[in-house]
């Protein structure tokens, strides 16, 4: 493996081309672990940015993957259709909330988040009633294209640097309640204000349920999420619901928004839905906001992407909500939960630990100093484990197959991190 050239030519995501960081060869992948050029063995704490739930090497998924290629890997969905399609959008069907019932199928995350901005502007085109603004939360995170990136907080992101650039919309204080604590109805106060204030400028309401992933790892009470759809409906603004990192039963539920028993008006789906395998997700939506959509001055929804419905996506889809149908992840995602209940608060002794929390299969050590980068990373590969962390956060993801025994070694490797100062940077704040 030509790593020369990886380090000179190749931009990997978040990196620099002055100072790139060290890249580690991977030879092949399989179950839980990721085996290195070397022979080396790492037990993956990230399933692949949250996407990998059952793990690698999957037969179910890769005999899904070898039967689709000998069919087709790809036709154009504008004016053709395949089962592949048909059979996964009945599937996402009978699994979200019963108010869905059109599935539009799209590239990736982001994209979905897209379609889902468009879908609720065109929304309110078709109404006669245009609106432009859309209200999202602080410390949100909802991808790296420039629609979602104007929905991401723009002052404590990786997207601040756009500011400017973006469109502006209108941010509400992130909640403050965590998941386990006592609820308190004012920590909803700035988010109502800010709806009582704009609500006849926006288009839609759009937030991670319950957990902000890359905003901060943050864990919220359901009552807030409660609260925003009471509040929703009582001024006549849409819901879209980002699910694309809680999705499939990462929080204990197959959807974040069970914990609090509401239904949005658009769901975004994407990284779990292909167990890893490859790019696809999903925008699903009311009839009621389809047909009103759809009889708007365009007569249609405008948007179209090239791999839209991608079959060989969609036949591995399938198949990983097969195996999610079997109910293995409530069992899988339960015990995880319990063991982070049991661990993660130990690891509070720590001075350089702030703050630890956890649901589902989501662990996360929130730390005072933001970590060093590489020299963290190298720490972890040596421990055997696999967890990038970023800023002032480690964070864990495993897949659902995890054991008992990777979890407590994942954990074990950040036992052994925070005493290290060497991995952290001094004592500035961020």
């Amino acid at each position: 493996m030509d790593l020369a050239f990886d380090r000179q030519h190749i931009w990997h995501p978040y990196t620099s081309t002055l100072s790139p960081l060290t890249c580690y060869p991977v030879k092949k992948a399989q179950g839980v672990l990721i085996e290195l050029n070397d022979g080396q063995q790492l037990i993956d704490g990230m399933s692949s940015w949250w996407s990998a739930i059952h793990g690698y090497n999957h037969h179910v998924l890769n005999q899904a993957a070898k039967q689709q290629i000998d069919q087709m890997s790809h036709v154009m969905f504008g004016g053709l259709t395949h089962s592949p399609a048909i059979e996964l959008s009945k599937k996402l069907l009978a699994l979200v909330p019963d108010n869905l019932e059109h599935v539009f199928l799209a590239d990736s995350g982001s994209v979905a988040v897209e379609v889902s901005l468009k879908m609720a502007l065109q929304y309110w085109q078709a109404k006669g009633e245009p609106r432009s603004r859309f209200l999202a939360l602080k410390q949100g995170y909802h991808g790296d294209t420039f629609g979602a990136m104007s929905v991401t907080d723009p002052d404590n992101s990786m997207h601040s640097l756009y500011k400017g650039f973006l469109p502006q919309h209108i941010f509400a204080n992130s909640p403050q309640i965590g998941f386990w604590q006592t609820w308190d109805e004012a920590d909803l106060t700035d988010f109502k204000q800010k709806l009582l204030d704009n609500h006849r400028q926006i288009a839609a309401v759009i937030l991670e349920p319950i957990v902000q992933g890359a905003g901060g790892m943050r864990i919220y009470h359901p009552e807030f999420l409660k609260g925003v759809r009471q509040l929703c409906d009582e001024y006549g603004v849409l819901l879209i619901l980002d699910e694309i990192a809680t999705g499939f039963g990462r929080t204990g539920q197959l959807f974040a928004c069970e914990h609090a028993g509401i239904k949005p008006d658009i769901m975004c789906l994407g990284k779990a839905l292909t167990g890893g395998y490859m790019t696809l997700a999903a925008t699903l939506t009311t009839k009621q906001i389809a047909d009103t959509v759809c009889g708007g001055e365009a007569g249609c929804f405008m948007h179209g992407p090239t791999f839209m419905g991608n079959p060989l996506a969609c036949a591995v889809a399938c198949a990983s909500l097969d195996l999610l149908a079997t109910g293995s992840w409530q069992a899988q995602t339960a015990a995880i939960e319990s063991q982070f209940a049991d661990l993660l608060p130990q690891l509070t002794r720590h001075q350089q630990v702030k703050t630890v929390r956890w649901l589902g299969a989501i662990g996360v050590v929130e730390t005072h100093h933001p970590v060093n980068m590489k020299e963290i990373q190298a720490h972890f590969v040596a421990q055997g484990v696999w967890i990038r962390p970023f800023g002032r956060l480690i964070y864990l993801m495993p897949p659902y197959i995890s054991t008992p025994l990777h979890i407590n070694q994942l954990i074990a490797a950040i036992d052994s991190a925070l005493d290290n100062h060497q991995l952290f940077h001094s004592a500035i704040e961020v």
